[in-house]
């Protein structure tokens, strides 16, 4: 029991054992406990697994244009099956074009409960009561933390070495064309291990007609299916 059943005490696991008919002392219950290194409070890692279905995630990155000038992406993403929510791109990020980013992912109808992000400076006031308003919960990473927002800064390295890196991107309509392809792609036809190689929007198994090859963000990628 005490192996099974990490947050039980000896109080709980002597509770169980009287009702299973075994009359044991509970300083003997507590005597015969697997000891553990670490405290049985929630970790970071439980956190994320058990509500998984209700956190999204925010990042922002940096992508130089042809004229050396700096747009900034920002990407919200969903923890539980992986998908991207939203992308924006902006030359100027500010707290109020973030909120107003955040409102458009999540409308006001499916916002998800919990918000993970870094403590970057431009996340500002107006913002975080964008947040509340919402419903969201703000959930700040550990300062110098980033495997904390482990998943959205995967899938922004995903984004470089699957997208970006290999493109010149000449403007900001360029890059938010690039980057919602990318989404679609992404979200609808990339398989994940992680999602028992999946997509994060369910395909089908295929298995009767000619196989299709269409080519995806200019060739970088491609999808395949039978028809």
């Amino acid at each position: 029991m005490s192996i099974a059943n990490p947050l039980w005490g000896a109080p709980r696991i002597h509770g169980e054992l009287l009702k299973l008919g075994i009359e044991i002392g509970q300083t003997s219950v507590a005597k015969y406990m697997v000891r553990r290194r670490h405290p049985p409070s929630q970790g970071w890692r439980t956190f994320i697994r058990n509500h998984a279905d209700g956190i999204a995630a925010m990042d922002m990155f940096v992508v130089p244009t042809i004229s050396f000038r700096l747009l900034y992406g920002l990407l919200i993403m969903g923890h539980g099956r992986r998908h991207i929510l939203w992308f924006g791109v902006t030359a100027h990020p500010t707290a109020e074009w973030i909120a107003n980013q955040v409102t458009e992912a999540c409308g006001w109808e499916q916002a998800p409960c919990y918000l993970i992000r870094d403590r970057d400076g431009a996340y500002g006031e107006v913002f975080i009561r964008r947040l509340r308003s919402i419903g969201i919960r703000d959930r700040p990473t550990s300062p110098r933390s980033p495997w904390q927002n482990a998943y959205a800064e995967r899938l922004i390295g995903s984004i470089r070495r699957e997208c970006v890196d290999h493109v010149i991107v000449f403007s900001e309509r360029h890059l938010r064309h690039l980057l919602l392809c990318y989404m679609k792609y992404y979200n609808g036809t990339r398989t994940h291990l992680s999602l028992e190689k999946d997509a994060p929007v369910s395909r089908a198994v295929d298995r009767a007609g000619h196989i299709l090859c269409r080519p995806i963000l200019g060739g970088l990628h491609h999808r395949y299916a039978r028809i």
